[in-house]
């Protein structure tokens, strides 16, 4: 199977030329962030707790994966208040309907905000979700999914307001990793708004790409970054892909175009290998609904990318 190389994802590479068995490829989805709080919830009260409306415009390409994975960044509590404002964020537990129809399989819940109801509205949460048949995955919590046969695991981790624990990831990829084919990894990571991976104010001091290689040379084949709240750069590093920030899938942040815009990322998987990689742009309308782009808007995202991608790559090779 001949790698994947950038020039593979932008363009979008035609694995059709592979001649691949469609028994033995699998997909997986990956979003930006997932804030179902503030104005997004305020949004939904307003449409009479349709919390269907988040996911109206994007919910086919999700569902359509054989495995969706979110980065969850607030608790779902039954008795969320009403807030406009603030940073302190909750949703309504009426907000996993949406996930559900979105078709998302597993939750991570390793980022800043999922604790701002403490230890009992994590708690709720992970009850909520798996009342709805998703998955969660934080630091203490691994899932593994059967997708007709393969197995791919979920570990998530956080180095935002923290540390993140070199050797906990170390540890936790190397038990998992004997026990699935693919092995994807969710951080919540870097500094916020900018386009390539770098460390920030509250966060850890290792920056994303030391992480990242890190994971990845512990055996992760699939890194799900998230929290700049911008799109980033991607980087193929040792066999692995390594997505950098996927930007705001559901938010409110309506006041800059790049805070609007996110993709979602879908990774082809054959057996076990990576073979494709597309990405999906997306713009955040009335604080809570991503719609998906199309003709030069899209395509002046995925140029974007591109480019901070080519600029990363310049950059960890010792160049300007």
């Amino acid at each position: 199977m001949p790698p994947l190389t950038l020039e593979d994802i932008f363009p979008l590479r035609d694995i059709t030329n592979l001649r691949l068995d469609p028994s033995r490829v699998r997909t997986i989805i990956a979003t930006g962030d997932v804030i179902p709080a503030r104005h997004t919830d305020v949004t939904i009260r307003s449409q009479g707790n349709d919390f269907l409306y988040p996911v109206a415009a994007t919910k086919e390409i999700t569902a359509a994966a054989d495995l969706t994975v979110v980065n969850l960044e607030a608790p779902l509590i039954e008795g969320c208040p009403y807030h406009d404002s603030g940073f302190v964020f909750c949703g309504q537990a009426g907000f996993a309907e949406a996930l559900q129809t979105a078709g998302v399989d597993v939750a991570t819940l390793e980022n800043n905000h999922i604790g701002n109801y403490g230890l009992e509205g994590i708690a709720e949460t992970k009850r909520t979700l798996a009342a709805a048949g998703i998955d969660f995955v934080d630091r203490d919590s691994e899932a593994v999914r059967d997708v007709r046969g393969l197995k791919a695991g979920f570990l998530a981790f956080n180095g935002v307001g923290e540390t993140i624990d070199r050797q906990a990831v170390i540890a936790q990829i190397e038990a998992l990793r004997p026990r699935v084919d693919v092995l994807a990894v969710a951080f919540h990571w870097g500094a916020e708004y900018a386009s390539l991976p770098q460390v920030g104010p509250g966060t850890a001091e290792d920056g994303p790409v030391e992480i990242a290689h890190l994971a990845v040379d512990a055996g992760a084949d699939l890194i799900i970054g998230n929290h700049p709240h911008w799109v980033q750069a991607v980087e193929l590093y040792g066999g692995g892909f390594i997505a950098y920030a996927h930007g705001n899938f559901i938010f409110d942040q309506m006041w800059s175009y790049e805070t609007r815009v996110g993709v979602i990322g879908r990774y082809t998987f054959y057996d076990d290998v990576l073979v494709g990689v597309e990405f999906i742009p997306t713009l955040i309308e009335n604080y809570a609904q991503p719609v998906p782009m199309e003709g030069t808007e899209a395509q002046a995202v995925l140029d974007g990318m591109k480019a901070a991608s080519e600029e990363l790559a310049r950059k960890l090779a010792g160049g300007p």
